[in-house]
């Protein structure tokens, strides 16, 4: 019976050692071997030993980057590079091309502003590079063909989907869909930054994120499969044709998924910065500890016994170099031989390394003796002497906001360290310019109420091999950085909108109104005859396909089409077509169109909305048209219409709260928060006060669902931290509406009234 390779288990199969520093990268080139890319400045070239099945020998060194290399991709030998070519971005801004058979760089192409994150290389030989300066840029010989940015902040990764058309990452937490510089879609899922993207041939695209998931998407955006175990930052993400799926992560485990379950995790002796498949299924990783590992199901593949027992080893080491007993590292405790050195008073303590456990001795002088008191273990009181951060104690773990809307960062920290130091290694484990040392190391010996640092005067720093900087000298900023308050929720950036529908059913909805209509012999003239219904058919098969956005079209024909069924039908046959609305403006022509109608004396937007709240109250219009108005914040084009009739809009939709279910509750509170952040763009104080009196209206309705209230409460905060409204919200008891959220004990209602608390008590 034939055993499926899948339900073996990978093992070691081979250690390529020779960088002298993390591996960051891996990159299969293949018949020429893997390329690996390190913080040790250098691209490394391992080709398969003639002499064996499964091991590796370093071939080639390049060196030329400045500062650590990061992403690596692979061009195919031909004419001009008979035997391949890599490209590596670095620390240093640069994109190099090297030649394998020669070893040299051929191409230099500098222009990004920041570290290159991300490269891939398109099917006609450009290489496609990705930035922390927000860019993508498309090279051609050494030049700069095209450059634009891709994401208000970082992009953290490039992959080639097809011929022209590449998937971004970024540390807004979304993804793009790229053809050229069209972005045809944005793909919202995870919550913190996404770090790594591949390839699910004949599926989709995997990412994965520093959420500590791993998520599979169809191209149309559809999140298919979320992959939990992880736990800390993933970093990278690899998918097989067997079906299999390898991720890398801070938590120093590479996982192995099948279906969307973990079925094997493997430690190492350090975070694993990249994870890629062999085609014969093998996984190879990039560690921390400068060594890259092959791992395989095969047998006759497996590492010899002493390579293997070497290994578990190193990583039994490695477990007892970080593990702490009652708050002390196991390895700076003192061995059995410091039994042997008299106590000097009664009752001294001492807590002795035995084997890999801590055990306290007593000084007895009555009988010159150390007593056996019993094992240390960490307690629940340690945590008063510091805090855990992935599984070890520091003295401090702060959270980090660098700001521009990046996620809040986990910063461990002892007492006993370099700032600096520590500075330097957790920017680059974050990915971010190291331009923000300064900032970081104030923020530590400020938070950490060390005053002053004296650098060792023999320090250098490890990434750049210059002196460390001290507190005076000339960075990134001048003078000192106070730390500012980090809040988890606010302020909000961007918009939310309501962008699914079931459109099914919206058609059928809308053809059994047409026949009603058909059939009354007093409305059948308002009746669509069978001609123009077919066009709300094709109407509603270019909205369902969001990937070709870019080149579908919604003419101006087919929008006055929709806008004369809204003002000739009667108002309790209006939700259908208002919620073909709601998903129409979403389409750039859709958006454009419906904009010309509110131009001129005849505004046919604002007639509409009119129709659609005027009594007697119908609910389905009243969330239908809500909905509407959210998605109007994603087209720039109706920023003016919106702020324009804000006090109309909210004063209409106010006065139909009591005939609220929970979805329009739901929609108000969008509105309000979508309003709360365009406002606060347009420095619009006499409208922030409004939309804070609606949020607060909301926020302290004990009716209210969870969701409605969070919105409310981050509308709310986002006004008090950028706007001009805190003393307003003051006045308005708004640390009595904060303390009663966090009753609700939502964790996410919690985390935002604590932000508000927070921001109260700033001032």
């Amino acid at each position: 019976m034939a055993m499926e390779v899948d339900s073996v288990e990978y093992r070691l199969s081979c250690v390529l050692r020779g960088h002298e520093d993390d591996v960051r990268g891996i990159c299969i080139c293949g018949e020429s071997g893997i390329a690996t890319s390190s913080r040790d400045r250098t691209v490394r070239l391992w080709a398969t030993d003639p002499n064996t099945k499964h091991k590796y020998n370093l071939s080639k060194t390049f060196a030329g980057h400045t500062s650590f290399v990061g992403p690596l991709a692979w061009i195919a030998p031909s004419d001009r590079f008979p035997e391949g070519a890599i490209v590596s971005g670095g620390m240093d801004t640069q994109v190099l091309l090297w030649d394998i058979n020669t070893g040299e760089v051929v191409e230099r192409m500098k222009g990004h502003q920041y570290q290159v994150t991300g490269l891939t290389v398109d099917d006609n030989g450009d290489i496609i590079s990705s930035s922390m300066d927000c860019t993508l840029r498309r090279w051609s010989k050494s030049q700069a063909v095209e450059s634009w940015e891709a994401h208000k902040v970082a992009v953290q990764a490039v992959i080639k989907v097809s011929s022209g058309e590449f998937l971004t990452g970024s540390s807004d937490s979304t993804m793009k869909l790229w053809r050229g510089r069209t972005c045809l879609h944005t793909f919202m899922g995870h919550s913190d930054t996404v770090r790594g993207l591949a390839l699910m041939p004949g599926i989709g695209v995997l990412s994965a994120s520093h959420d500590c998931t791993v998520k599979l998407w169809a191209l149309t955006g559809q999140v298919l499969m979320e992959m939990v175990g992880h736990s800390s930052l993933v970093y990278s993400v690899a998918a097989h044709s067997s079906g299999l799926v390898a991720s890398g992560s801070e938590d120093r485990f590479l996982k192995i998924w099948k279906d969307g379950a973990c079925i094997q995790s493997i430690e190492h002796p350090g975070c694993v910065w990249d994870a890629k498949f062999l085609e014969n299924g093998d996984v190879v990783t990039a560690c921390s500890d400068g060594v890259v590992r092959i791992w395989t199901q095969q047998d006759d593949r497996l590492a010899d016994s002493q390579e293997t027992e070497a290994y578990f080893d190193q990583l039994s080491q490695y477990k007892l170099s970080r593990k702490t007993v009652g708050g002390l590292k196991l390895t700076d405790l003192p061995g059995l031989e410091a039994l042997q050195v008299p106590g000097t008073i009664d009752g001294q303590t001492m807590v002795i390394r035995e084997g890999d456990n801590g055990v306290a001795y007593s000084w007895n002088s009555k009988q010159s003796q150390w007593d056996k008191i019993g094992e240390v273990v960490d307690g629940p009181d340690d945590a008063s002497n510091g805090q855990l951060y992935n599984g070890t104690r520091y003295d401090y773990v702060f959270d980090v906001d660098i700001g521009d809307g990046l996620p809040i960062r986990k910063l461990p920290y002892n007492r006993s360290e370099n700032p600096y130091d520590v500075a330097d290694k957790w920017l680059i484990n974050e990915n971010l310019p190291l331009t923000f040392r300064e900032q970081v190391v104030e923020f530590i010996l400020q938070n950490s109420g060390q005053k002053t640092f004296t650098p060792d005067a023999s320090f250098r720093d490890p990434y750049t091999g210059a002196n460390a900087y001290v507190p005076g000298e000339s960075s990134f900023s001048s003078g000192s950085v106070a730390p500012k308050p980090t809040f988890k929720h606010i302020p909000k950036k961007g918009m939310l909108l309501f962008d699914t529908a079931q459109f099914d059913g919206i058609l059928k909805k809308i053809a059994e109104f047409n026949a009603a209509l058909a059939s009354d012999p007093d409305q059948k003239a308002l009746a669509l005859p069978e001609t123009e219904f077919s066009k709300l058919g094709a109407i509603v098969k270019v909205l369902k396909d969001t990937s070709h956005y870019h080149s579908s079209t919604i003419s101006d024909a087919d929008m006055s089409l929709l806008l004369r069924l809204l003002k000739s039908w009667p108002p309790q046959m209006m939700f259908p077509v208002i919620d073909t609305i709601r998903m129409t403006v979403l389409h750039p022509d859709g958006a454009t169109s419906l904009h010309k109608h509110t131009e001129g004396q005849k505004d046919l937007l604002k007639e509409i909305f009119e129709k659609a709240v005027a009594e007697p109250i119908q609910p389905a219009n009243v969330l239908t048209i809500c909905r509407a108005v959210v998605n109007l914040f994603k087209a720039s084009c109706f920023r003016l219409w919106l702020h324009s009739n804000f006090s109309e809009v909210l004063d209409a939709l106010s006065r139909c709260r009591p005939a609220f279910n929970k979805h329009a509750h739901l929609a108000y509170a969008t509105l309000l928060l979508n309003y709360a952040v365009l406002v606060i763009e347009l420095k619009d104080n006499e409208a922030q006060a409004q939309v804070l009196s609606a949020a607060l209206e909301v926020a302290e309705d004990g009716s209210q669902d969870v969701d409605s209230r969070y919105r409310a409460l981050v509308a709310i905060g986002s006004l008090m931290l950028n706007g001009s409204v805190k003393s307003i919200a003051i006045d308005f008891d708004v640390q009595s509406i904060a303390k009663d959220a966090k009753l609700l004990k939502d964790p996410k209602v919690s985390e935002v009234a604590a932000d508000i608390e927070l921001l109260i008590k700033t001032t």
